[in-house]
């Protein structure tokens, strides 16, 4: 058969993989990039860039020595950008939760629809992360642009569009465009998806590892890939991954060490549960409990970089060196706001408890058991809803070195499992690609888990201690960080 390609968008970098029918990784290519912040809570990325590095990246890796015969795709979300009838982007795409831009539109729409009522249809509370009211803030605040869409897309669905021409949306990303998809009827919310798309046209729903059309003859000119291979729809980056580590039982959870973190509980009937969210899976037949955090691995970066550069080893070599409790630091990792479980986009980082002795390695530390008590939050409100997590496998670039994988179980008190491939969602789009044209591949056979990270029960008391306290520290600082956040946005 050959070879296959994955390739993922990123909020930070694009990532394609080749990989042989056996799973083995040939070739690797990244591009990076970054996002733009036009305005305080607007995140923006122009849909250009993911179509520019998918070519680039599929130029590189087609000149391996095995010809590919299948693509898949997977990239962040979900994601709002909009497009004219023949595709062209009117205005940079509206990323994730990250972007806190429609509050006020959040707020109408659950007057409107109703709060209760569009959690029993979708399945999740509107938050930042969701679709709709990004919608309403742009029919409100660029009347022209809305008055001129047609189409619709996401990474992965914009990826497929420019490959083959199909214009397609697979049912989880659908999902998370609350509150356009109806989650129970597996399908687009007619009254509300029309009233909130205006003339836009809902693209069609098909399955995150169907094959959406072949690359056509323009699209082989631009990547050099062969013409008439197949294409997989693909979805949202967290569930490739999660396909790419054999996480997507019922039982198993998935985190996501990135730039943002984010866990995905696959469950065995819908677990509806607001301060989180229920979603579709990314294959059939499955529903996922999801939670995000806005900000985890960027806060490491956004620390390195007041530091003055030193290399992420360095780092967290002194982090190690600072041992557990940081030296009494404590760090409220919301430098973006907070996606789940608070859903408050006005939440803002705290640093508490600093002193002229501190290091940046304390610094450091306490911002990697910041996100430990996060995932901590998450995992806690996962299980009062009722879901069940058997196996907790560990995947994204954060993986790499043993130190945050270390806290987050020492913090949690739950095992990590690792599995060889690390490498993510473009690994897990390669896979269902792999599978779309050979149906033998199994997850279990490309990517064996390799390692367990087991939690130091010695630790425990003392994490408990200091979780305690990052409990108490968001409401005791929350109205401050509001009136801040506020004053940010002036």
């Amino acid at each position: 058969m050959g070879a296959v390609l994955g390739v993922d968008i990123g909020t930070s970098s694009s990532k394609g993989v080749l990989v042989a029918t056996d799973g083995r990784v040939l070739a690797s290519a990244v591009r990076e990039h970054a996002v733009s912040r036009p305005a305080p809570g607007h995140v923006e990325m122009a849909p250009q860039t993911w179509w520019e590095e998918f070519a680039s990246i599929a130029r590189e890796l087609s000149g391996a020595a095995e010809p590919i015969a299948a693509v898949g795709v997977s990239g962040m979300g979900p994601c709002t950008a909009l497009t004219d009838a023949a595709g062209t982007p009117l205005r940079p795409a509206i990323l994730y939760g990250v972007d806190t831009r429609a509050s006020a539109e959040i707020a109408e729409l659950e007057e409107q629809l109703g709060a209760q009522r569009i959690v029993e249809a979708g399945g999740s509370a509107l938050s930042s992360q969701a679709v709709g009211p990004k919608l309403a803030w742009l029919a409100r605040h660029e009347p022209e642009v809305f008055a001129r869409a047609r189409r619709i897309f996401m990474p992965a669905s914009w990826l497929a569009w420019q490959l083959t021409g199909r214009y397609v949306l697979d049912h989880h990303s659908a999902s998370q465009c609350a509150p356009l998809y109806d989650t129970r009827a597996l399908g687009w919310h007619e009254s509300w998806a029309s009233a909130l798309l205006g003339t836009i046209e809902p693209p069609e729903l098909v399955w995150a590892d169907a094959v959406v059309g072949a690359v056509s003859p323009a699209a082989a000119d631009t990547t050099g890939l062969p013409p008439g291979i197949p294409v997989i729809s693909g979805t949202i980056d967290a569930w490739s991954e999660a396909i790419s580590a054999g996480a997507h039982e019922p039982g198993d959870l998935m985190l996501m060490y990135g730039t943002t973190m984010f866990l995905v509980n696959t469950v065995e009937h819908r677990v509806v549960h607001p301060p989180l969210w229920s979603t579709i899976g990314a294959v059939p037949g499955t529903r996922s409990l999801a939670a995000g955090m806005a900000s985890s691995g960027a806060i490491t970066t956004w620390l390195r970089d007041v530091f003055g550069g030193p290399d992420f080893a360095t780092l967290l070599t002194e982090a190690e060196h600072s041992g557990p409790g940081a030296n009494g630091l404590l760090v409220l990792p919301y430098f973006a706001g907070e996606r789940t479980p608070i859903q408050d986009p006005d939440a803002r980082g705290i640093i508490a408890g600093l002193s002229l002795a501190h290091t940046r390695g304390d610094l450091y530390r306490a911002a990697l058991e910041a996100t430990a008590f996060g995932v901590r939050h998450n995992i806690e409100e996962m299980i009062a809803a009722g879901s069940v997590i058997e196996r907790v496998t560990a995947v994204g670039g954060g993986t790499r070195g043993s130190l945050w994988t270390s806290i987050v179980s020492d913090v949690t008190g739950v095992a990590q499992r690792v599995p060889r491939v690390t490498i993510g969602a473009s690994y897990g789009a390669a896979y269902l690609a792999a599978r779309a044209v050979d149906d033998t591949a199994r997850i279990e056979d490309w990517n064996p888990i390799e390692q367990i990270i087991r939690p130091d029960p010695g630790l425990r008391t003392a994490y408990d201690e200091s979780y305690g306290r990052y409990l108490q520290l968001y409401p005791a600082t929350a109205e401050i960080s509001h009136a801040l956040a506020h004053e940010q946005r002036r």
